[in-house]
C-alpha cells in the first residue's frame, strides 16, 4: 500500500508528455552556459572512467600472479645499455606494502591487485630506504632478500649508488649486468634450466647460445637462486618494468612445481632437498617482501615440508627423516627458517594476524648439529664429520682440494651468529673466521682454488662478523668476482655471466655461477649485522 502511494505521489508531480519531449523542453529552455556546463561533466566522467591518474598503472594493465602456466607470457624489454645508464636508483621499484585482512578485504579474490597501499610492511612510501643500512640494526634481515624492520629493504633497494661502505660503481654494474644476463635466459615459463639456458633469448628461441650448462634436475634449485638474486636487489612481482614480470613468472613457475607436501620440485633424487629448500627461501623471501595472498599459501607448505623433512633432534640430509644429517643441506634450510621467524617477528611487532608457522624446535637440532661439526681447538667445521671440511664430488676430489675451501665453516658461523651468538664474543666463530680470512677468493680457473658456493656463505658470514676478517674478505672478493665477469658480446650471450669452473657449476651451470655471484655483490645493502659490529 505504501509503494502504491509513493507512486500515485510521483506521478502526480510529474509534467505532462513523455521522456523526450520533457527532455527537448528542458533543453530548449536552458540558457546556453548551462549546457555547455552539463556537456563538460559529462565528458569529465567518462575520461575518469576510461582512464587513470597520471603516471599511475591502469588496473586492468597489473598482472597478479597465477598457478597456471600462461601459455604466451610477457617478454621483458631489454634495458638500456649499460654504459650510459646513469647510476642512479631509478630502475629499483619501492616494495608495495601489505594489508591486514578485513572482512571487506577478505571478499575480494585472492589477488595482488587487492593489497592496501596504506599499510606499510616495513617500508616506508617516501622513496627512502627503511631500516639501517649502516649495520647497526638490532636485528638482520635474514635469507637472501631483506624487506623487514632492522636492516631490510625500503623502496628504492636500499642500494646505495654512490660507493662507499654499501659497495662501488664496480659491483653495481655487475649486479645490474647479471640481472640483465639472467633475464635474458629465463625461459618461456618462467624457469631457468640448469641445462638448457642457453636456448633462450630474451623468451625467444635461439639456436646458438652461452655454454656452461649444468644438470635439468637442479631446475628448480637454479631458478630459486636466480629469483633471489632479483630479490636481493630489491625487485619483487609488484615491480614496475621487466624485472618485476620476470620475478612474477619466475614465481609462478615455482608455486606450480610444489606437490601435496609442499615439496617444490620433483624427487626425482636425494638431493631433490637442496631444490626445495633454496626454492622455499625464495618463496618466503618474496612473500616476506611483499605479504602477497597469492604466495602466503605455498609458502606456509614449504616451511611444512621443512618440517616433515627434518630428523628428529637434529637437521637434515637427502630425503625425509633420512636418518643421517649433513652441514650443507642444513644450511639451506636454516636460511628458509629464519627469514619465516623474522616475517613473523615483524607481524606479531605489527599486529598483523594469521602469519607463518614454522618449526621453532628445528633451531635447537640445527645448534645441536653445528656444535657436532665444529673442532673446538680450529673452529673448522666438517660436512658429516668433526672438523672434516667440505665435500666434494668423488671425480673432482683431486681437481678441487678440499682444504682450498672453507664453506662449512661459513655455514657454521653464519648459523651461530643467526642463532644468537655473539661474534665478539664467541671462540667459535673467532676461529671460524680466522680460517675463512686465510682462505680468500682468488678466480683460479687452473688450480682449482674457486668455490662460489664457499663464496657466498662466508661473505654474509663475514659481514656479519665484521672487524679485520670482513676487511680483509672483502678486498679479495671484489677484484676476484667482478674483475672475472663475463664482458664480451651481449646479454643474450655470457655478458654479465660468471664462467661456471668450480666444484659444483657440473650440477647447476653459468646461472648457478651468476646468481651466487650477483648475491655475494648485493651483500652491502641486503643484511644488517645483528650484534652492530662495526
Amino acid at each position: 500500500m505504501a509503494s502504491r502511494e509513493r507512486s500515485v505521489h510521483v506521478e502526480a508531480f510529474a509534467p505532462p508528455g513523455d521522456f523526450n519531449e520533457q527532455l527537448y523542453r528542458a533543453l530548449k529552455q536552458s540558457p546556453w552556459w548551462m549546457i555547455s556546463i552539463a556537456v563538460h561533466v559529462l565528458l569529465f566522467v567518462v575520461s575518469a572512467l576510461l582512464g587513470t591518474e597520471t603516471g599511475r598503472t591502469p588496473l586492468a594493465k597489473l598482472v597478479a600472479i597465477e598457478m597456471s602456466p600462461v601459455a604466451d607470457p610477457a617478454v621483458p624489454e631489454p634495458l638500456d645499455d649499460p654504459e650510459t645508464e646513469p647510476l642512479v636508483d631509478t630502475d629499483v621499484q619501492a616494495v608495495e606494502p601489505r594489508i591486514v585482512e578485513t572482512p571487506e578485504t577478505a571478499e575480494k579474490p585472492e589477488t595482488d591487485n587487492n593489497l592496501d597501499t596504506n599499510d606499510v610492511y616495513g617500508h616506508v612510501l617516501d622513496g627512502k630506504a627503511s631500516g639501517d643500512f649502516d649495520g647497526m640494526a638490532n636485528s638482520a634481515t635474514i635469507g637472501t632478500a631483506g624487506g623487514w624492520r632492522g636492516g631490510g629493504f625500503g623502496p628504492g633497494g636500499g642500494r646505495d649508488r654512490k660507493g662507499g661502505k654499501r659497495g662501488t660503481r664496480e659491483t653495481e654494474r655487475a649486479v645490474d649486468d647479471a640481472l640483465r644476463w639472467l633475464a635474458a635466459h629465463q625461459s618461456p615459463d618462467g624457469a631457468w634450466e640448469a641445462e638448457g639456458f642457453g636456448r633462450w633469448c630474451d623468451g625467444k628461441p635461439v639456436s646458438v647460445g652461452p655454454d656452461g650448462a649444468g644438470k635439468a634436475t637442479y631446475d628448480v634449485g637454479v631458478s630459486g637462486l636466480a629469483l633471489l638474486a632479483f630479490l636481493g636487489a630489491g625487485y619483487t612481482q609488484r615491480s614496475e618494468g621487466p624485472y618485476g614480470d620476470v620475478v612474477r613468472r619466475g614465481l609462478r613457475w615455482m608455486v606450480n612445481t610444489q606437490d601435496a607436501e609442499g615439496c617444490f620440485g620433483a624427487r626425482s633424487s636425494g638431493h631433490f632437498v637442496y631444490n626445495h629448500a633454496i626454492a622455499a627461501l625464495a618463496v618466503v623471501e618474496a612473500y616476506g617482501m611483499t605479504g602477497s595472498t597469492m604466495l602466503k599459501n605455498p609458502a606456509q607448505k614449504g616451511l611444512d615440508f621443512i618440517a616433515l623433512a627434518r630428523n628428529p633432534y637434529f637437521a637434515w640430509r637427502y630425503g625425509v627423516k633420512p636418518g643421517d644429517n649433513d652441514t650443507s643441506v642444513t644450511g639451506w634450510m636454516m636460511m628458509a627458517l629464519k627469514s619465516a621467524k623474522l616475517v613473523v617477528e615483524s607481524d606479531v611487532a605489527a599486529g598483523r594476524p594469521g602469519s607463518l608457522q614454522f618449526d621453532a624446535d628445528a633451531f635447537d637440532g640445527i645448534r645441536a648439529w653445528i656444535e657436532k661439526m665444529t673442532d673446538p681447538d680450529t673452529g673448522r667445521v666438517g660436512y658429516q664429520q668433526r672438523g672434516s671440511g667440505p665435500a666434494r664430488p668423488t671425480e673432482l676430489v683431486d681437481r678441487f682440494p678440499a682444504d682450498r675451501s672453507e664453506s662449512m665453516t661459513a655455514v657454521g658461523v653464519l648459523a651461530r651468529v643467526f642463532l644468537g651468538e655473539n661474534p665478539r664474543t664467541s671462540d667459535a666463530i673467532q676461529k671460524g673466521a680466522k680460517l675463512m680470512a686465510d682462505r680468500l677468493p682468488t678466480w683460479d680457473p687452473v688450480g682449482g682454488g674457486t668455490d662460489m658456493y664457499y663464496w657466498y656463505y662466508a661473505t654474509l658470514a663475514l659481514y656479519q662478523v665484521g672487524g679485520a676478517p670482513w676487511k680483509a674478505w672483502d678486498a679479495a672478493m671484489k677484484p676476484a668476482i667482478v674483475d672475472s665477469q663475463r664482458r664480451d658480446g651481449d646479454a643474450c650471450g655470457s655478458k654479465g655471466s660468471w664462467d661456471p669452473i668450480d666444484p659444483w657449476s657440473g650440477d647447476g651451470g653459468r646461472v648457478y655461477a651468476t646468481a651466487v655471484n650477483a648475491m655475494c655483490l648485493e651483500v652491502y645493502y641486503r643484511y644488517g649485522r645483528v650484534f652492530g659490529t662495526k
